[in-house]
This record gives structure tokens, sequence and C-alpha cells, in this order.
């Protein structure tokens, strides 16, 4: 019998201590950070700037989940996520889930309307600078003025979208709250 030959893996250098973004990832955007780097997307740098406010860039954070959930079939929980064990999905719960999240979508995109729609994808999932966006939706214009337009029009956008999901949540609970008003009475005279 031969003997395998073992290799002592504690002498192996650890070749993934940087694991950052690829050098062609780094040359299409601004990093953030040291450990790990972060993309300096839109939001953070118009909240940074004052043009939003914190609801406007979680709505925004928000849309972003819904929407990749809802295309892609995939969640990324937060750090501080904990599981619940009380509920596990299947498939069909699982798409259930999903097609809320879709719904969520298409609620926006009918109440901001397209062109709004097209900004948030190209500013939360292409990740697009706003000097790139107005040189896709200004051609004609310089550089520097399409990017103060698209600045000022995502900012409005992300605010709207704060405002339209709050208004939302406010329609939801006085819907739930009616709801629980009229189960009351007959409960009270089913009992009588």
């Amino acid at each position: 019998m031969a003997k395998l030959k073992t290799r002592n893996h504690a002498s192996t250098p650890n070749t993934f201590s940087e694991n950052g973004p690829t050098p062609e990832r780094r040359a299409r955007s601004e990093f953030v950070g040291t450990a790990p780097t972060r993309v300096l997307r839109t939001v953070q740098s118009l909240l940074q700037a004052g043009d939003i406010t914190q609801p406007a860039a979680d709505a925004a954070e928000r849309w972003y989940r819904d929407y990749i959930f809802g295309y892609c079939d995939y969640v990324e929980f937060s750090e501080q996520h904990r599981p619940s064990t009380l509920t596990r999905h299947d498939a069909v719960s699982w798409q259930l889930v999903r097609a809320r999240a879709m719904a969520r979508i298409t609620e926006a995109r009918e109440a901001l309307g397209l062109c709004a729609h097209q900004r948030l994808r190209m500013m939360l999932v292409d990740e697009l600078s706003f000097r790139a966006m107005g040189e896709a939706l200004f051609p004609t214009i310089s550089a520097s003025s399409s990017q103060r337009k698209i600045a000022a029009q995502c900012a409005l956008l992300l605010e709207q979208l704060a405002a339209r999901e709050e208004a939302a949540r406010k329609a939801a609970k006085a819907a739930r709250s009616t709801k629980n008003t009229l189960r009351e009475p007959a409960a009270r005279t089913e009992q009588a």
C-alpha cells in the first residue's frame, strides 16, 4: 500500500485575506470603508448631503430588497436578523411571499410612474452614479447639468416613495382598526 501524502493546512498562506471586489468592479464603482468595502451608493450620498431624510433612505432599502426578492428570488438578511422558528417556508409559501414583494414593487410603479421606476432601478439595482444616469437620460446637455438634474429628481423620488409607503401603512392600519371594530359588535350580539 502506498502512503497518501497529507498536506499541512497550517502552513498554507491565507490567500483570501482580502476578499474584496475584483479589479473590474473597483474600476466601475466608488467604495467606502475598509473591512468590508462597500459601494458608495447614490442613496448614501444623498443622505450624507442632507438632500433626503432617513425614512427616505429606509424606503429605498425596502424597495431594493423587494425588487431583488421579487425578480431574483433570494433575500439578503441583515446582520441582526434572527430566523423565526415558528414558520418554515415550503415552495408554495415562499412564492406567495415573493408575490407580495412583487405586488409592492408594482404598486410603487403604478403610484409613482414608469419613469420613477426606471430611475429607482438605475439608482438602486444598477448602482449607476448620478453622472452615468444623467448621461443616459439627458444626453444632449452638459454632464454637470444633467448630474444636478438627476440628483434632484432622485431626492424628490425617494421622498415620494417614503411618503407613499407611510400613507399605505396608515391606510392598512385604519382598515385593520375598522375591521376590528366591526367584529366587536357582531361578537356582542352573538353572546346575547
